[in-house]
């Protein structure tokens, strides 16, 4: 969406542009969890084959269906939420501060969630998220504003 915002100033084309990057996204993230998931898998199926283990320890390997699923969800959330802030600003400006405020506090609460679920210090994982989310913003919107510039 930042990206579609350096170069388009209506709120359709940003709209529709964030809804097929939620889509594509998280198929992207889900196939790439499967198939990682599910080497993973066959690797470890290969060592308890290997090792001679009975057939009850293959229900503790990992699934990668659910695993797909769950990066899907998990990248549809996170897309959702600067949709939802761009979604009711009609004024181009505005409209692109509302996304970079709302997607800035998304990114601190997912650094602090994952911080929580990990264990890890929370300060330092709420800035390197939203450090790394403000600069693939940047970037995108920069290098967009640039492609644009040279009229390719």
């Amino acid at each position: 969406m930042m990206g579609v915002g350096a170069v388009r100033k209506d709120v359709k084309t940003m709209i529709l542009t964030g809804v097929a990057g939620l889509v594509a996204g998280a198929c992207s993230m889900a196939i790439g969890e499967f198939v990682s998931v599910y080497s993973q898998y066959d690797m470890e199926l290969a060592q308890l084959v290997r090792e001679g283990s009975d057939e009850s320890d293959k229900d503790k390997l990992p699934n990668p269906f659910h695993a797909a699923v769950a990066s899907a969800l998990a990248f549809a959330v996170g897309a959702a939420v600067p949709l939802l802030g761009a979604a009711f600003v009609r004024d181009y400006k505005v409209r692109l501060g509302v996304v970079v405020g709302v997607v800035s506090v998304a990114l601190l609460v997912f650094g602090g969630l994952s911080a929580v679920l990990g264990k890890a210090p929370m300060v330092k994982s709420c800035l390197r998220v939203l450090i790394g989310g403000w600069l693939a913003m940047g970037l995108t919107f920069g290098l967009t504003k640039c492609v644009d510039y040279v009229g390719v």
